[in-house]
């Protein structure tokens, strides 16, 4: 295997490593719950998005069903 031709040096090095430093994440607070998350993302546990709804595990789902079902009964009794 070929070895390179020329030393690269030190400044070289730094000016081609100058582009690997990272970006900080774009946190946001939600206006709804409040609750921090990265833009453009759906917060933890939300089940809307700029007023559109999204998926719901099923789990979490069946019980959002029956706290519903729940309140219902207590209005009918």
């Amino acid at each position: 295997m070929p070895l390179p031709s020329h030393r690269h040096t030190s400044s070289k090095k730094h000016r081609r490593a100058s582009h690997f430093a990272l970006d900080k994440a774009p946190i946001v607070k939600e206006k709804t719950s409040g609750k921090m998350h990265l833009s453009h993302r759906v917060a933890p546990g939300a089940t809307e998005y700029n007023g559109k709804p999204v998926h719901v595990k099923p789990s979490k789902r069946k019980a959002e069903k029956a706290v519903k079902r729940l309140e219902k009964a207590k209005k009918k009794a």
